[in-house]
């Protein structure tokens, strides 16, 4: 069933596009339905159309709780809007559905796999916050957020790492038919990481290993150390 929060930003946009005249668009570029488009996601191929998701606050042209917009192509060129396909209507994502990625499943599913944030209050009062991964399958049209949300949970982050910033899922199937999902992390210095994720079905996923350990900076030389794995 269709989340209200869903439902509303879809009759919204509807409403809100028919004041926006089509010369007042780029003629080459994408934009935002209507409100605010952010960081581009899920670009993809499916099942005949060319597919782009991109962070989108439908509401404000400014940045705010992150929808997904959708739009699809033939020629990358043309494009029609599609209705929104994801809204910040659970507790895992009660603060956003963040960047992420989309794929073509081996059963034919589309499947889009996005950072879902929320906050917690804590006791003293401050509000911890959780980037976490989670899934959306559906048909090109229509997407639902898969019951076992979120898939990577902060448990499942290496020890050291923050909670804060895990995000931006790559998703891709490999030759041995195990999906991977590569993911950027920040450790207790301030340095960067990206953590490689495998799963036989997206649901159940388990850390692999650090593809890039860590990335230091060194301010009186310039120069960047990169530990590989």
């Amino acid at each position: 069933m269709m989340s209200e929060k869903l439902k509303q930003a879809r009759e919204y946009e509807v409403t809100k596009e028919k004041n926006i005249k089509t010369e007042d668009r780029p003629c080459f570029h994408l934009t935002s339905r209507v409100g605010w488009m952010n960081d581009p996601n899920g670009f993809s191929y499916h099942d005949g159309n060319y597919h782009m998701f991109y962070q989108y606050h439908p509401y404000n042209a400014a940045w705010g709780p992150m929808h997904w917009g959708h739009a699809v192509s033939k020629d990358l060129l043309h494009w029609e809007y599609k209705p929104v396909v994801l809204a910040p209507d659970e507790k895992y994502d009660s603060f956003g559905c963040f960047s992420g990625n989309a794929i073509t499943m081996q059963n034919g599913k589309h499947l889009l796999m996005y950072t879902s944030v929320m906050k917690e209050k804590m006791e003293d009062g401050t509000e911890k916050e959780y980037q976490q991964q989670a899934i959306a399958i559906g048909d090109g049209e229509e997407y639902v957020k898969h019951e076992a949300n979120p898939v990577i949970s902060s448990n499942q982050i290496p020890e050291g790492l923050s909670t804060v910033d895990f995000r931006d899922p790559k998703i891709w199937l490999g030759k041995d038919g195990v999906y991977r999902s590569l993911i950027g992390g920040r450790d207790a210095d301030g340095c960067g990481n990206l953590l490689l994720y495998k799963s036989k079905d997206c649901v159940k996923w388990e850390f692999a290993k650090f593809l890039l350990k860590m990335i230091t900076v060194s301010e009186k030389c310039g120069s960047v150390q990169i530990s590989l794995n």
